[in-house]
């Protein structure tokens, strides 16, 4: 695992849990309002922490601790990504999963395995802008939608607790794109509509977010889509 850094404790990242957060390097996509750009363009210039300090961290505080979110970068990037959430789970913790869904296989193999217990998806953009979303424009061919669309079906017949969410950007959604988005993943058991901040680690500049009164406008739309009411919420506002 590469592992470059560690929220020693959180009540914000594992809804209901107070946890710890393990962030791991690299990523598939290179979305330009990502605000771990350095996790994902220089995975080997940061500190790197080895398991075995993450494990004995989290051994000294399983009393205190009751979940690990994993995140990054894309965790699903990891090959021992599967061999180290069952140690976490060997010392007794919930593990919730951040992944952007590219990696429909090992999501599958760590649900078929029952390595996790929540799941938090994001949903980049509607199917028509993701290349664009992503930061993959002039990569088309090599871009396939169908492993995100795999994965969303795989969280929906998981029978585990997860989330869908969508960071908003103004230059990248608009309320049509908020609607195709809620009407793809219907009946989900929640979606959330994360503000967009600007900070300093983000991989492209000229990003913004939308106001307050714009993201409930963007909520209100989620919210009218059929199966989608009281189950979409705002983050960040």
């Amino acid at each position: 695992m590469l592992i470059l850094g560690l929220n020693k404790t959180t009540l914000l990242d594992y809804p209901g849990r107070v946890a710890a957060t393990v962030f791991t390097g690299g990523c598939n996509f290179r979305c330009p309002f990502c605000h771990n750009g350095g996790l994902v363009l220089e995975p080997s210039a940061g500190d790197v922490f080895s398991e075995e300090e993450i494990l004995a961290f989290l051994m000294k505080r399983k009393k205190i601790l009751k979940g690990v979110c994993i995140t990054g970068g894309e965790p699903t990037m990891q090959a021992d990504l599967p061999e180290f959430i069952r140690k976490l789970k060997e010392i007794g913790y919930q593990v919730k999963l951040d992944t952007n869904g590219y990696a429909p296989q090992v999501l599958e193999r760590l649900l078929d395995e029952k390595l996790l217990d929540y799941v938090a998806m994001d949903i980049k953009n509607c199917r028509e802008k993701y290349v664009m979303t992503v930061g993959m424009s002039g990569k088309e061919d090599s871009f396939q939608i169908n492993r995100i669309e795999q994965s969303v079906e795989l969280l929906k017949h998981s029978g585990i607790d997860y989330e869908f969410r969508t960071t908003v950007v103004k230059e990248l959604h608009d309320k049509q794109d908020i609607f195709k988005i809620a009407e793809w993943i219907r009946d989900c058991p929640r979606y959330f509509l994360q503000q967009f901040k600007e900070n300093e680690n983000m991989i492209c500049e000229g990003c913004h977010g939308y106001d307050k009164q714009g993201m409930e406008e963007l909520l209100t739309v989620a919210q009218r889509v059929s199966g989608m009411q009281d189950k979409v919420f705002l983050r960040g506002v």
